[in-house]
């Protein structure tokens, strides 16, 4: 038996709209034309309406009560009819009037101040002869047709017993959307409106035969009923349960899960995905292997539009990203009804038993449903250091026994992880979400096994681990431990470069993942400025317990290069970006070179980086030579170190000039953990402070890591420092010390851009030591690097590995340097002059000049290396090991 039954209104029309009724207040008038007349499905609810099939211009649509119309009106209904509920499809005329009086036209409307003003009586009569008599009201069982588009409804003003006919619906983060529908899309909800509203009726005596339906005016107010419906359910047809997860498996026949049309009547879906298969025992055995194993990753579908696609984005082996992990099973996300019944397929599964016992399935057999974790508890969370007890920063993921995300409250279900589009405590690294919280969070848990993931950068040894949640449970703590800790060392450790997010969600998340100092850089994006409002020239006020966040500027040119003024004191350096598309707006002119960026940053106490290096690259190449640039960042490694940023940087360092490396991630979404790769800076006793960072950094005191510490001692001395010998040279007694919480696979020690001792793991070694006697006959630079051949997903999702700066070795007073890359370098150098005399759009004849100077400078500085090269002594060496 259907559980709706639809009643005939035609033979009781007697009126329509404005044509025919001139009465109707305009703000309701108004909002005529968009009405239907065609039946309708509000709610899973289906009405029959009066004015269907009518072909008039304007056709009697409604049932009338009030002013013009009859006072009364019966509807029979057929012999034998029951019902749980009536469900009335109805609106009523303008109510607006804060005299009480007799509502103008000119008033403007909005808000209903006339709230349970008595408008009519809905009266259920029996075939036994007993009546039930209903109020109806203004804002409770009824109220206008506004929509509140155009001078409307305020927000906020719903009916209190009745819905909209619009639903609310799930919203595609992903989709395409426009205007400010993209700000509304990430709400993930949009909200019904309407202009009828839906009130159901409910029944006092659902088993006895109604006879009909009288109903009454009370009021000056029209009423208008555009259908009526019989509804038969258990429930209240407009009442919805809580969301909830149901797992959906579907036979082997059927298409693949993108492919699946699924549809609720009373109900929303909000979300259908996949997760993939979890295996519990596996996951927690390795807290650093990737979440899902190494399969491809899930399709996160929605319910509504088609995810917008995203260049680049495919597995390892190459196939997109929305291949399906299990043809077979997918989750729903719905708020349903339990009268509902879900349409899989066109297979109808009744969601009762689900929500019962826990299971239904298709007539046939082909389709189950099953409810997720019906049991949860609301939970306070602490999660501890080991060392102190106290409540400490963590990136923290919780999952249900199937493998499911569970946030904690204030974090998203699906984290957007698009360029600038979330920039909230929120991480997704492939398909897996984690949280940044502030060591004390709560939020609800399914009552069973939950299988948590802690993480804290690459000195906290990341957990996973299962935990039994018992009903009503309300405390849980969680400890992580600190094997590692180089802070005690002297080292501070920072990310050089994050964009976007604010200051106070920059230093949670540094704090989260064991950051000193979090490098804030605004910048300009064609007309979009960002994270300028957070400039203060200062360290920002959110920074304490050991971790800084300050705020400079990424500067930036799309051909010439970008650059990094980290730490700026007093004004900004501005422009930011100069020359048009695509850094900086369309015409800008050339306002500045890079050198000219750079040297103001120093007159204002400033740390100049190149950012992930070495592109774009032109400019760069004079910076260096011209010492300009206080350091190279390095945004990822190769397990070989094999990569651009690697061999370019090794040119500069043979061709004698020492430039030291830094790490920073170019976070700029939601899609990228803060700190992947990172700086660690080594400043001794020194009090932690940016300048002082700042200055370990200036001095190559410094290594780039994904995961391992790595520590490069050349007779004693460190990174960045010189050790000169006589004509002849010496030897020099190495010493590199590794250390990771991921099992290293190789150390090495490289001279002059070759290995020339190295060390490999014959275990899971978390920590490796080398020494070696080197000769250095000629002069030259000595750098460390370790790798490890596993991922290490909780630490970093570039490959596992580190590389130090260079302790440098002058002989006989001469710099190393290498013919090749010098003549390199000057193509670049003149390549940069001729963008600059035919290209660029000149901000003025001087400003043209002084930009052409700094590389007319580097070009002589070259010029000169190349033509004393001979006479003093300097020596040739290969730039790739």
């Amino acid at each position: 038996m259907s559980l709706n039954s639809p009643v005939n209104l035609q033979p009781y029309v007697n009126g329509g709209t404005q044509a025919s009724a001139p009465h109707w207040h305009p703000l309701v008038a108004g909002t005529f034309a968009t009405l239907p007349i065609e039946p309708v499905t509000c709610w899973g609810i289906p009405f029959s309406l009066a004015a269907a099939g009518k072909e008039d211009d304007d056709p009697a649509r409604w049932l009338l009560l009030g002013q013009d119309h009859a006072n009364s009106a019966t509807v029979p209904l057929p012999t034998g009819s029951k019902a749980s509920h009536i469900v009335f499809l109805h609106f009523c005329d303008q109510t607006y009037d804060p005299h009480a009086g007799p509502q103008p036209a000119e008033f403007r409307g909005g808000n209903l101040t006339q709230p349970g003003k008595h408008v009519a009586d809905y009266i259920l009569t029996y075939a036994n002869g007993n009546e039930e008599r209903h109020e109806i009201r203004c804002r409770f069982e009824i109220s206008d047709s506004n929509d509140g588009t155009a001078g409307g409804r305020f927000r906020g003003q719903k009916a209190f017993a009745a819905r909209p006919d619009d639903q609310d619906e799930y919203v595609d983060f992903r989709a395409m959307h426009s205007g400010e529908g993209w700000g509304r899309a990430q709400t993930s909800v949009q909200t019904g409106t309407g202009n009828y509203w839906v009130y159901a009726l409910p029944n006092p005596h659902p088993d006895a035969q109604l006879q009909g339906l009288r109903l009454e005016a009370t009021s000056e107010t029209v009423v208008a009923i555009a259908g009526v419906t019989l509804y038969h359910g258990q429930e209240h047809p407009l009442q919805r349960r809580r969301l909830e997860s149901f797992r959906v498996t579907l036979s082997s026949e059927t298409p693949p899960p993108e492919d699946v049309a699924l549809a609720v009547d009373l109900g929303v879906l909000a979300r259908r995905y996949q997760v993939r298969p979890f295996d519990p025992a596996t996951w927690t055995e390795d807290p650093l292997a990737e979440p899902s194993g190494p399969a491809n990753r899930a399709a996160l579908k929605s319910a509504q539009p088609t995810p917008r696609a995203r260049p680049g984005h495919t597995n390892e082996d190459g196939s997109a990203d929305h291949k399906a992990a299990n043809p077979q099973q997918l989750i729903v996300d719905m708020t349903a009804n339990p009268d509902a019944t879900l349409s899989v397929n066109e297979q109808q599964v009744p969601l009762r038993p689900a929500y019962e016992s826990g299971k239904s399935q298709s007539a046939d057999g082909t389709v189950h449903v099953e409810l997720l974790t019906p049991d949860k508890t609301w939970v306070h969370t602490t999660v501890r250091d080991g060392a102190t007890g106290q409540p400490t920063p963590a990136r923290v993921h919780f999952r249900a026994q199937d493998g499911r995300y569970f946030p904690p409250y204030g974090h998203r279900h699906e984290v957007n992880e698009y360029w600038f589009e979330d920039y909230g405590n929120d991480l997704k690294i492939g398909d897996t979400e984690y949280a940044y919280v502030d060591g004390t969070f709560q939020g609800e848990l399914p009552v069973g096994e939950v299988y948590v993931e802690l993480s804290k950068g690459f000195e906290y040894r990341p957990i996973r681990q299962k935990v039994t949640i018992s009903p009503g449970q309300r405390e849980l703590s969680l400890t992580l431990d600190r094997p590692i800790n180089w802070r005690t060392r002297g080292w501070m450790t920072a990310d050089t470069h994050v964009h976007f997010i604010s200051p106070t969600t920059a230093w949670l998340q540094g704090q989260a993942e064991g950051l000193n100092l979090v490098n804030l850089l605004a910048s300009q994006w064609g007309d979009l400025f960002t994270n300028v409002g957070d400039i203060t020239g200062a360290m920002s006020g959110v920074s304490n317990k050991d971790t800084i966040v300050w705020v400079g500027t990424e500067n930036r040119q799309h051909l010439l290069g970008h650059i990094s003024m980290l730490g700026t004191k007093g004004d900004p350096i501005y422009p930011m970006t100069a020359s048009g598309p695509s850094e900086s707006y369309l015409g800008d002119p050339t306002w500045s070179s890079l050198g000219d960026w750079a040297d103001r940053n120093h007159q204002q106490g400033g740390v100049v980086v190149t950012p992930h290096f070495p592109n774009p690259y032109a400019e760069v190449v004079s910076d260096v030579v011209l010492g300009k640039t206080d350091a190279l960042e390095m945004t990822n490694f190769t397990p070989a170190f094999d990569g651009l940023n690697i061999s370019e940087w090794y040119r500069f360092l043979n061709c004698g000039y020492r430039v030291p490396c830094v790490g920073g991630t170019d976070k700029m979404s939601a899609g990228m953990v803060m700190g992947s790769i990172r700086t660690y800076a080594y400043m001794g006793d020194a009090p932690f402070t940016f300048e002082g960072w700042g200055q370990a950094v200036k001095a190559g005191h410094t290594f780039a890591s994904t995961g391992p510490l790595l520590d490069l001692r050349v007779e004693g001395r460190l990174p960045g420092e010189v050790i000169a010998f006589p004509k002849g040279g010496g030897s020099l007694a190495i010493e590199v010390v590794a250390e990771s919480l991921v099992p290293l696979d190789s150390i090495e020690i490289v001279v002059n851009g070759r290995v020339v001792a190295s060390e490999q793991a014959h275990s899971s070694s978390l920590d490796m030591r080398l020494r070696a006697q080197v000769p250095m006959p000629d002069s030259g630079w000595i750098a460390a690097r370790c790798t490890s051949k596993l991922p290490g997903w909780a630490l970093s999702t570039r490959g596992v590995g580190a590389h130090t700066s260079p302790v440098y070795v002058v002989v006989d007073n001469a710099e190393i340097y290498d013919p090749s890359s010098a003549t390199y370098m000057l193509t670049l150098v003149e390549g940069s002059m001729t963008w600059l005399d035919t290209l660029s759009i000149p901000a003025n004849p001087q400003t043209q000049k002084d930009v052409r100077g700094v590389f007319e400078q580097a070009h002589r500085n070259l010029h000169k290396r190349v033509h004393t090269a001979g006479t003093h002594h300097q020596h040739t060496h290969g730039h790739q090991h």
